[in-house]
């Protein structure tokens, strides 16, 4: 007898939507979380105001101490840190001469709730860029297998977004998109006429504009357009666990929580080839268990995920179990980015914005599409915004009193801002192993990231650069400031915060992890859906695309369960 039909271990963006899938289908699910629950009363700081918090919401020197990686992203406050590990307590090894930053939460709801919500298609150009170009494994998938879960994930999750006909960013359900502000449509108009294959549109975010009635249903509402997304939102306006897949899984009473429960390994019959099960250990009591069901669903992301296999390791799997093909660990990618420009645009002092949008402008990929690569292939987008300059910018003036007052008061010029995603290829010694000897206080074996970006990566970000002061001055900027194209590097592997790659999918299973539906092609009953299984990483933020595959496997595994051929 099982406890469960189905085993998810993580709760975060893909763990979530499998929860939700399989419950909403019967099947009794365990989601086991590493990390503790979280609530909006308890969590959430989006009604706290800046003055009422320790250290005026800046980071501490002990915040620097406690957490020297995590602190360092932009989402990291004195009134979020409760959302991201103490790096002392979660150690991790980085290969001689390579650095990487492992950003990271363990709680419910994972990095669904500290994500910047950007949500993107690939496309059938992205889906075929390895077997065109040789780099990577074959995708097992066209864009024409994935749409319709696209258009699925879209629906319920809640994008907003405008339609714009382009094939390099395919269209999506949306609902109404954030304005761009005069500024940007100033900008939009001016590099368009300049470059003719270059769009400047919307950017495409998963906040709430025309909330459905079955979002309502949820308990979520409108996005207020406060930009207080990182500290956790008590409407429920943007897409997370917490507040969409996870209360969906809730309320047809098939879901178990199982929260502070860290996987240590995957249990596999080896007469029958399926997995049985995990073994756990209770974070704050140390105390194992095992938990069996007919079906385990690896979404602890992609390190995590992989580190869960590589430690499941036994006399007839050395290397880890679902490694026939020694892929396992291998392919580590990300998204490099290094490519930032400001400038003060021109004209509208007779205008202002209204709200804080939780977004900016989007430029889609360009080169190697409808302009030429500059020695690389593949390409980038950007992300940016321009406002015009407000009272924040009192806090690097000197002065005080009315004079200062008075400037604070006055709304500066308008300022755009804008910084390059690039892809990253698909590259067998970008890996990850784990350490022979050391481990940390729960037993695991510590992580051991060797990940470095190549030629191609730092040829894509010196031409992104020139593209950025291009368009900069194309919009008729001033006081133009970029990074150096001939001394910039891309920023280190890790901080893109899209780790992926390590379990990929193929049409081989002599290369390739698992299949087209996200299957094991070792262990029939072992599904991946978390960034693990990308074959490859396009330019787009990919948490759309992991919640389609991961809804779509989801999909698939009941069906299989349904049939007796698994479990």
């Amino acid at each position: 007898m099982v406890d469960f039909d189905v085993i998810v271990v993580g709760s975060g963006m893909s763990g979530g939507w499998v929860a939700k899938e399989l419950c909403e289908k019967g099947f009794k699910v365990a989601v086991i979380e590493r990390g503790r629950e979280v609530t909006a009363e308890k969590d959430y700081t989006d009604f706290i105001d800046p003055w009422d918090v320790e250290h005026l919401i800046r980071r501490s020197e002990q915040d620097k101490e406690d957490y020297p990686v995590q602190s360092e992203v932009y989402a990291f406050q004195s009134f979020t840190r409760q959302f991201w590990v103490k790096d002392k307590e979660h150690p991790y090894e980085t290969a001689d001469n390579t650095d990487f930053r492992w950003l990271r939460g363990y709680h419910e709801g994972g990095r669904s709730i500290m994500w910047a919500r950007q949500s993107y298609r690939m496309s059938q150009i992205d889906f075929e860029a390895n077997k065109l170009d040789g780099h990577g494994g074959d995708w097992p998938v066209r864009y024409d297998d994935i749409a319709p879960w696209y258009d699925y994930v879209e629906r319920f999750a809640g994008i907003s977004g405008s339609q714009e006909g382009l094939d390099i960013l395919p269209d999506g359900v949306f609902q109404p998109p954030h304005d761009l502000t005069c500024a940007e449509l100033d900008f939009k108009a001016k590099v368009e006429t300049a470059f003719p294959g270059r769009k400047v549109i919307p950017g495409r975010v998963a906040n709430l504009t025309e909330p459905t009635q079955e979002q309502m249903e949820l308990g979520r509402g409108r996005c207020q357009a406060r930009n207080h997304c990182y500290q956790g939102c008590s409407f429920g306006a943007y897409f997370s666990s917490n507040s969409a897949t996870l209360p969906a899984a809730r309320r047809t009473g098939n879901m178990t929580m199982i929260s502070n429960t860290a996987v240590h390994r995957l249990i596999l019959d080896e007469a029958t080839g399926q997995a049985t099960g995990v073994e756990t250990v209770n974070v704050e009591t140390g105390e194992g268990a095992v938990i069996t069901a007919r079906v385990v669903f690896l979404n602890a992301g992609t390190i995590p995920s992989t580190m869960i296999l590589l430690n499941s390791a036994n006399e007839s799997n050395p290397n880890g179990l679902a490694n026939s093909s020694g892929q396992l660990g291998r392919n580590v990618m990300d998204h490099h980015s290094g490519a930032r420009g400001r400038a003060t645009l021109p004209g509208n002092l007779d205008r202002h914005f209204f709200g804080r949008r939780p977004n900016g402008f989007y430029i889609p990929r360009f080169r190697n599409h409808t302009e030429d690569g500059d020695g690389f292939v593949r390409g980038f987008g950007y992300q940016g915004g321009a406002m015009r300059g407000h009272w924040s910018s009192a806090g690097n003036r000197v002065g005080v009193g009315s004079d200062l007052k008075a400037q604070a008061q006055s709304p500066g010029p308008w300022q755009i801002s804008m910084i390059a995603f690039g892809e990253v290829l698909p590259n067998e010694s970008n890996h990850i192993r784990l350490h022979p000897n050391k481990t940390d206080r729960w037993g695991f074996p510590v992580p051991v990231m060797d990940v470095s970006w190549g030629e191609n990566e730092r040829a894509m970000v010196r031409r992104a650069i020139r593209d950025t002061r291009a368009m900069l001055e194309a919009a008729g900027g001033t006081d133009i400031w970029t990074d150096d194209p001939e001394t910039t590097e891309p920023a280190p592997p890790g901080i893109g915060i899209h780790e992926m790659g390590t379990a990929r999918m193929g049409r081989d299973p002599n290369t390739s992890v698992l299949n087209q539906w996200n299957q094991s092609w070792d262990i029939p009953n072992l599904f991946i859906t978390d960034g693990s299984f990308m074959t490859s990483g396009g330019c787009q933020n990919p948490s759309l695309t992991y919640m389609a595959f991961s809804a779509r496997a989801a999909d698939h595994a009941a069906k299989l369960l349904a049939s007796g051929q698994i479990g």
